[in-house]
C-alpha cells in the first residue's frame, strides 16, 4: 500500500490548490434592455432571449 514518505508542507499543499479559485461569472450586455446578464440565458430585466420575448416581465 501506499504511504507517503514524508509530510507535505503547507507551501506545496497551496500550490496544487491554487486552481481551486472560483471563478468570476462572465456578463454580457442584453442587447434589448443593455443591462448585464449571463450570456445564453433569458435577461431578467426585460424577458428577451435571442431577439424574442420569452417571459412577460411587469414593471
Amino acid at each position: 500500500m501506499a504511504v507517503p514518505k514524508r509530510k507535505v508542507s503547507k507551501q506545496r499543499r497551496n500550490k496544487r490548490r491554487t486552481h481551486y479559485k472560483i471563478d468570476a461569472p462572465m456578463l454580457v450586455l442584453c442587447p434589448q434592455c443593455h443591462s448585464l446578464k449571463m450570456p445564453h440565458r433569458v435577461c431578467k430585466e426585460c424577458g428577451y432571449y435571442n431577439g424574442k420575448e420569452i417571459i412577460k416581465v411587469e414593471a
